[in-house]
């Protein structure tokens, strides 16, 4: 069975418990486990249909909710642990692979665009 003969909804589960527990170290076989699919078919099939791998769909959701925070005004050391990077670096990585610039950088255009 190839992965486009799976239909879209076998993801749907992996994809809400992504995002009920972006915050928490989050394993392959735990989201494979949610999608009824082995590890390996699971990995292939998300890649395919999502168009992303697992854990950088899993980074793009700490950092989208990273952004949510960062503008609410929470320090990024705080951001860091509560979206589930290990620690400020770790997101200032992933922050800039996804959005292109730094979580500073990202403050900084907000408030010009805010103040506009």
């Amino acid at each position: 069975m190839r992965a486009a003969n799976v239909p879209a909804s076998t993801l749907r589960d992996a994809l809400a418990y992504i995002e009920a527990n972006f915050d928490k170290s989050l394993s392959l076989a735990e989201l494979a486990e949610v999608s009824a699919l082995s590890v390996s078919r699971f990995a292939t099939v998300f890649r395919q249909q999502i168009g992303l791998s697992p854990y950088k769909y899993l980074c793009g959701v700490r950092v989208r909710r990273a952004q949510s925070l960062l503008l609410a005004g929470v320090p990024g050391a705080v951001v860091a642990t509560e979206v589930g990077f290990f620690d400020q670096s770790h997101l200032a990585r992933h922050f800039k692979r996804v959005c292109g610039v730094t979580p500073s950088t990202f403050l900084q255009q907000a408030r010009m665009l805010e103040a506009a």
